[in-house]
Formats: C-alpha cells, structure tokens, sequence
C-alpha cells in the first residue's frame, strides 16, 4: 500500500495572532510585531513596495545584515533589548535578538503547530519525536496537547532555552526528553533499540553541526535520515512531519521522498509550502519554508 501523494500542493497560512503579526513587508524586508516590539528584517523575496511605508521608521529594532548569508546585528531604537516572553495558545516562550536574524523561534510554523495540536488532541498518550527541536515551541506544543515528547538538537545552548520555555509554560513537569546530540546518531540508536513514536517531526537546516564536529548537509543527509525516522514510526503512528528551508528544495520532492520511505503504510501525504500573510488590506503573503506531511488518514 503505497500512500497516496495530494495531486496538487497546499499553502499553510500563518496569520497573526496576540504575540505575532506581520506588519507590512516590500523592498527585500518585512515589519513585523512581535509582542510590543516592531521588527524589521530583510526578506529578499519581498520585490514588492511597502503598504504602509510610514511604519518602518517606528521600528523598535532592524536586523543589519553582513554579506550574503545570516549574520549580521542588531541596530535599536532604543535601548537594546535582550529577551522577552511571547505566547503562542497554551505555549509560553522567550524571544531573543539573536545574531542570525532570527528571533529564537519561527513564527510561519504556527501552521504546523496548530495541525500537530489538532492530531495529538485526538490520539491516547502519543510519543512523538522532535528532530532539530531548536528552541522547543514545537515540542511544547505537542506536550500542551498530551503527547509525551523526545526533543534532540545538537546544541546544548538550544535545549537549555528550550528547558527554560518549558518552566515558562507550566510544562517542566510533563514527559519530555531533552537530547543534546546529533540526529543521525539518535535516530540510529533508537532504530538499534526497536523505540517506536506515535508522530515524528524533522525540521533540519541547510547545514549544520552535530555536539561533536557531526557535519550535517541536507541535500546529502536527509534520505537517510528520513527513511531511518520512518523505520521509527509506530504501527499505529499518526504522522511524519517534515520541513525544510533551503531554496534547491520543493515540497513536491519532499512528499517523494516521504512516500518512498513510507511505503507499505498507506495513508496520505500532503505537501506544500509555509506562508507569513500581511495583515494589511491587500493581505501580501511570503512564502519561507517547504513542508511534507505524512498522515495515517
């Protein structure tokens, strides 16, 4: 039984909420708010003008880059800010002005998080297993809404904020792991040891390194890795969720690629990409990851 891939793909849709929004967006960047801060950051894609250019002067702090890839700093309006607490549902979490543009979680996955919340909520005591866990909004998500939750990323630093969201959410005390270590390596033992997971979620960066000088190349390291996840997946498993930034990358060879390493499961397999949706009135959208999504129904 081979899973059945969706003939055409989907855009999951992340609009704001109390803690998020995306302002306005154009000239390669985007105004964003996060809780009571306004943020600029660059977005090469944006080709298209502001909708409120009167706006971006206002922002309370604009990401600088240097050359071509992520670094850069931070430039204030202010005083410098270090962190501050947001909230996503029943999720608690901070945000941090982070060197590499980011904000310590990315706010278009909350298309994914509402999605795992809506299978788990279903599912009796699910085991789910989060891969490249980063700050850990995804997992607490999950353990929110009833799963017991496996978190592995290779940097220490990342699973101890994703510890301290876990205390800032009331959820320090649920069943969840905390895994300093290469995913490669994890996954492989556990495949060793026969564990077995309700739902599976991966969402590996272009290139990384594991606690130990592990390199991590996605275009050469994800088949593996993805085939040994399925290997993984319960009887009764649920889902296997994957994302993926990288703009050599589709989410129609994403959903190729879970179908090959799900075969025999049945089941579904949807696939698209993530968008941030402008809530000005022409409602501009940036599309800014790839997703497939494996579902037992």
């Amino acid at each position: 039984m081979a899973p059945l891939i969706a003939s055409t793909p989907e855009t999951l849709r992340t609009t704001g909420w109390s803690d998020y929004a995306l302002i306005d967006s154009g000239d390669g960047r985007k105004l964003e708010r996060y809780g009571r801060f306004t943020v600029v950051r660059p977005e090469p894609q944006c080709f298209w003008k502001p909708a409120r250019p009167e706006l971006w002067d206002k922002a309370d702090a604009v990401f600088d880059p240097e050359g071509d890839d992520e670094d850069g700093r931070w430039s204030f309006r202010g005083k410098a800010i270090d962190l501050f607490p947001l909230a996503w549902n029943d999720v608690r979490f901070n945000s941090r002005f982070t060197p590499f543009r980011h904000l310590a979680f990315f706010p278009e996955q909350a298309a994914n998080w509402e999605w795992l919340d809506g299978r788990l909520r279903s599912l009796q005591k699910p085991r789910v297993l989060n891969l490249f866990g980063y700050t850990g909004v995804a997992s607490l998500a999950c353990s929110a809404a009833g799963a017991e939750v496996t978190h592995v990323d290779a940097s220490k630093k990342s699973v101890n904020w994703a510890r301290e969201n876990a205390a800032l959410s009331g959820l320090e005390d649920r069943p969840i792991r905390w895994i300093v270590e290469d995913a490669r390596k994890y996954v492989a033992r556990e495949v060793r040891r026969g564990s077995k997971y309700h739902g599976i979620i991966l969402d590996p960066p272009k290139y990384g390194r594991g606690p130990t000088g592990e390199v991590w190349r996605l275009f050469e390291d994800l088949p593996q890795l993805v085939h040994d996840c399925a290997a993984l997946l319960d009887d009764d498993a649920s889902f296997l969720l994957l994302n993926a930034y990288a703009a050599r990358i589709s989410g129609l060879s994403l959903a190729h690629l879970t179908a090959e390493a799900t075969a025999g499961r049945g089941g579904v397999i949807d696939w698209g990409e993530l968008a941030l949706v402008e809530e000005s009135d022409r409602g501009a959208e940036i599309g800014l990851s790839f997703f497939s999504r494996w579902s037992a129904s």
